[in-house]
Formats: C-alpha cells, structure tokens, sequence
C-alpha cells in the first residue's frame, strides 16, 4: 500500500512539473481592500493545493476528535447503565426472592442516585411503600414517575392501584379512564373500571363496560363467561332499580335477563317483586308457578307459598304440592313442606299424617323432628313431643335446613341472595337440603 503511494505521490509531482513547464506566466492575485500581487501560476496552483489540504486535515481531525470524545461518552454511559441494571437486578432479587423489603428500598435508593429519572425504580418504591401502607411515601413516588411519562400506563395502573387502596374510588376511576384513553382495548383497565363502577353501584354504566370486555375478549371460554357475567349485571342493575323504586327500569331489565336465561331464578323472584308492587298480584303468582314447573326450584316453590298464602290462597298451593308428591311419590322434602304447609296454617292433623309419612330410611332429620314435636305438643302429647325434641337435639345432620348453598363453590348462608357473596356467581343459591 505504501508504494502504491509513492507511485502516486511521484506520478503528482512529475504530472506538476510538465504543468509548471507549460505554464510560465504570472498570476495577478488582488486581495480584498488591499494590494495586488504577481505570483507565478504555478505557485498559486500548489498553495490552492495547500490550504485545500490543511482544510481537509483539519476537518478530518475534529471528526475523529469528536468521534474519540463520542466514544469515551458512550462508554462511560455504558459502564454507567450497566452499574445500573446490576443495581436494580440486584434490588428486585432482594424484592422478589428474599423478600427482603429494607435492602431492596436501598438499592432502588441507589438507582436513583444514579439515574433519577429511572421510572421502574420510582415504581418498585412506590409498590414497596404502598404495601407497607405508607401512602405519602407511594404517592411522592408515583407522582415523580408521572412526571416523567404521564402517558405510561404502568406508572397509571400504579396511582390507581393507590386511590384504590386509600378508598378513592372517583380518583382511581379518574385514572383508569386515562388508560382508556390511550388504549381502549386494555382488558386490564376494562376488568378494573368495571371493578370500581360495582363498588359505586353505576350498573347502568357497568353493563355498557360488561359489553365492551365482552367484545374483546378473545377466546370462546373467556366470551362464555363474560357473557354469563353480562346477564348477571343486568339483574344488577334491575334489582337496584327495584330497591330505588323505578319498576320500569327494573321489570325492563329482569326480564331482559329472562331472555337471554330463562332459568335465572333471582330475575324471576324480582319480576314477580316488580308486578306486586304494581299490583298484579296474579299475573306474579302465574309467573312463579309457571317458573316452578320449569326449573322444580324450591326457593320459587316457597317464595311462592309466601304470596299464596300473604292473598288468601292456600288451597292453590296444597294443590300444587300435591300433584308434585303423585309425579314423586318418594320425595320427602316435598313432602316436608306439605306437612310444614298444613301446620302454618293449622291444619294440625294433615300435618301429622303427611310427617309421618315421610321415610327418613333410619337416618334421624333435626328439622322434621323438631317439628313433629311441635305438633304432638299441638295434639296434647307432651312425652312424645319431648322424644322428637331430644332426636332433634342429638341429631347432627343438618337436613330439611333453610339455609341456602352455593352450588358452585359451597358457601352456605342462613339468607338467599341472588348472587353467592363468596365466589360472585349468580343464580347458584340452593336450598340447602340434603336428605
């Protein structure tokens, strides 16, 4: 390469000589607000050539000096980074696999130092702060992230989560509307809102979100189960209309939710609430009974004998227990409630002959037995009411029970309620009858 130099460095030279032979003249060169100057053209040629060069010398220079200060920039802001992460790698082992809340505060304390606009650490020690529920401390720390980037969704999600935990409920929906802003398909933030729009009991405005998540959602599993929830909202929404007196609303949406599932037996029961209020008394006891012969429900079934009974038709409902006990003649809860029937309404001596006539199988039943001592004590046989009362007493299995069982997971309650206060499902609460 060096001689291909030479070669090309000698090459110039001889190629300026031949020019310089042929070109003897003089070159007048006038400067600027000054004097004029005879220089031989040859000479002007290689002083071109000069400054030309030195220009592009002193261009290469700074280049390369730049690049050099570049360089040692990018280094040290690598060495720098690194230090960094290592920190913040070393605070979240602390966090996550020590649980070691103290050292991982000083380490993200750390990262800060070095770098104080590092959003994941102002959000790490706001979590730490706000699990130790110092919501000052979470709230500084949020807020200095929010700063930064207060169209992050995380650092967002984080003072949410903060109102959330102080109560704020206005404030936290204030912030995941933000998020929706941004992206108004964030499941996330669509399952929060909706979270937060149950707690304000806005159902009206929290159906419209049920059906948004609906939307999204992605599999045929997640959209079954949205759309089960959907119905359940809807009943929401229409048993709070029910309780704040506007029947239209509430009729409108239980039986909205009776379309889309005819077997929901808590929009049933708040229909057949809804036409007592109006007065139709037996357009709800058709209702009832009509549902009854459908879903062979026990909590409509009694719902049902509290209304015949309440407007003076008690035979009506003999009739229907009854005709069930000739369908199954074998069913003893049927016939439990016949005889309990027949003595509220102190048909003492139908009582006693449908009570004894239920076949327990041996196993002894607290409910039936404390009630068969009642009607011996109504009878005037005290020495066999007290021989019901002591198998009632001794008996530890809870049959013939009204309290009421979640069919899905279990809970049992002493009151029904249309939708289980443990697992959140509608329309699971059975009669807890395990004869």
């Amino acid at each position: 390469m060096s001689k291909l130099l030479v070669f090309i460095f000698v090459l110039f030279l001889a190629v300026l000589a031949l020019f310089a032979i042929h070109n003897q003249k003089s070159t007048t060169v006038t400067i600027p607000f000054g004097s004029a100057y005879e220089t031989p053209t040859i000479a002007l040629i290689l002083l071109s050539i000069a400054i030309g060069a030195l220009t592009m010398l002193f261009v290469f220079v700074v280049r390369d000096t730049k690049r050099y200060v570049n360089n040692l920039q990018f280094q040290k802001k690598q060495k720098r980074g690194a230090k960094i992460q290592e920190l913040y790698t070393k605070a979240l082992n602390y966090l996550f696999a020590h649980h070691n809340l103290p050292e991982a505060k000083e380490l993200f304390t750390e990262v800060l130092a070095e770098d104080p606009e590092h959003l994941n650490a102002l959000l790490q020690l706001g979590d730490i702060a706000l699990s130790e529920d110092d919501f000052q401390t979470a709230r500084e720390n949020y807020q200095r992230a929010w700063d930064l980037n207060p169209r992050n969704i995380e650092v967002l999600f984080s003072l949410e989560r903060l109102m959330e935990k102080t109560g704020r409920w206005p404030n936290a929906l204030r912030y995941i509307e933000e998020i929706l802003e941004i992206d108004d398909k964030n499941l996330s933030a669509l399952y929060k809102k909706r979270d937060i729009l149950e707690k304000l009991e806005k159902w009206d405005d929290l159906v419209f979100v049920q059906k948004t998540i609906l939307k999204n959602e992605h599999t045929e599993k997640d959209k079954n189960r949205e759309r089960q929830n959907l119905v359940g909202y809807k009943y929401e929404y229409g048993r709070y209309s029910l309780e704040n007196g506007d029947l239209e609303k509430a009729k409108k949406a239980f039986r909205t939710v009776l379309r889309l599932e005819k077997d929901f037996i808590p929009a049933t029961l708040g229909l057949a609430e809804v036409l007592l209020r109006e007065g139709e008394n037996e357009e709800a006891i058709n209702l009832l009974e009509k549902n009854y012969e459908q879903t062979s429900s026990m909590i409509v079934l009694l719902r049902l004998e509290d209304l015949l009974i309440s407007v003076g038709e008690p035979l009506r409902l003999i009739r229907i227990y009854k005709n069930n006990i000739l369908k199954n003649p074998q069913d003893p809860v049927i016939k439990f409630f016949l005889g309990r029937l027949h003595y509220r309404l102190e048909m003492i001596d139908d009582a006693f002959e449908i009570m004894t006539s239920i076949d327990t199988g041996g196993a002894v039943y607290p409910e039936m037995h404390q009630l068969l001592g009642n009607l011996h004590i109504k009878r005037n046989q005290i020495e066999k009411a007290v021989q019901e009362y002591k198998k009632a007493l001794e008996s530890n299995v809870c049959a013939f029970s009204l309290s009421y069982k979640c069919s899905h997971c279990g809970h049992t309650s002493p009151e029904w309620s249309g939708r289980c206060t443990r697992c959140q499902k509608w329309s699971t609460s059975l009669l807890n009858l395990s004869v």
